[in-house]
């Protein structure tokens, strides 16, 4: 495992692509830095950190012959692979959030990009990033869903433990997916997922209010599988759905 540090940067997602376009990367290339100039997040929103106060990482990781309508299952072992690492600190309700945030006590205190290179239909390779809020102890009035780990636990964490806890899951889960141990990785994801089977209000994405539960997620196509009250199933993409 090669892991290179950076002061600061725009984006360790980027920077990572373009390395890994210009250069032999070898599996596990690590690039971490103490501040991001212009993080992203799913869906083109941005990633806001306080400098030298949190995690935040990607990871090159190599596959052979893993097709991508298996790439759902790529998630999931990453999410599971954050969750475990994050839960060894005895965080309270700990959960994941479809599709892969983690959520302490319903607050947001990590989020995670994947970005793929295919090769025909399979992922030849994918860029795991990964943001922890870790010791930033306030946020901006526009993020009210944002939390750290030090303020639900009154604690400094050290970072590079942490880094090192979540790189050793990062291993091991995507050893197992690389294994193709498909059901294990979706009952593990099932079984972390936040509000799984509690019925909730939601709102699509026309801002129309709805009851349902969420049941699953289609690991053909990523989509969140909700069951509506009168017992129908319908599967939402990103963006498309939202707790009321």
């Amino acid at each position: 495992m090669r892991i290179i540090k950076l002061n600061a940067i725009e984006s360790t997602n980027s920077f990572l692509k373009d390395l890994s376009v210009n250069s032999s990367l070898e599996d596990f290339t690590v690039v971490i830095t103490d501040e991001q100039t212009s993080g992203r997040g799913q869906m083109h929103t941005k990633w806001v950190s306080e400098a030298g106060k949190n995690l935040m990482f990607s990871v090159f990781a190599k596959f052979y012959d893993f097709d991508i309508l298996n790439q759902t299952y790529l998630n999931f072992a990453v999410a599971i692979a954050v969750f475990e690492a994050i839960n060894k600190l005895k965080i309270p309700k700990l959960a994941v959030k479809w599709p892969n945030d983690i959520l302490a006590e319903k607050k947001k205190i990590c989020g995670i990009l994947i970005e793929n290179n295919l090769k025909g239909k399979y992922i030849d390779t994918a860029i795991i990033g990964i943001g922890i809020n870790v010791n930033q102890e306030s946020f901006p009035t526009s993020l009210p869903d944002a939390s750290s780990i030090k303020m639900i636990l009154n604690e400094e964490i050290e970072l590079e433990n942490l880094l090192k806890e979540v790189l050793e899951q990062l291993k091991i889960y995507t050893d197992i997916l690389k294994g193709k141990d498909f059901k294990f990785l979706e009952e593990k994801y099932l079984s972390i997922l936040y509000k799984k089977n509690t019925p909730c209000m939601f709102k699509d994405a026309k801002n129309v209010l709805f009851m349902g539960k969420i049941i699953g997620v289609n690991t053909t196509n990523g989509k969140l599988q909700i069951e509506l009250s009168d017992e129908t199933i319908k599967e939402f993409a990103l963006k498309e759905v939202s707790f009321a």
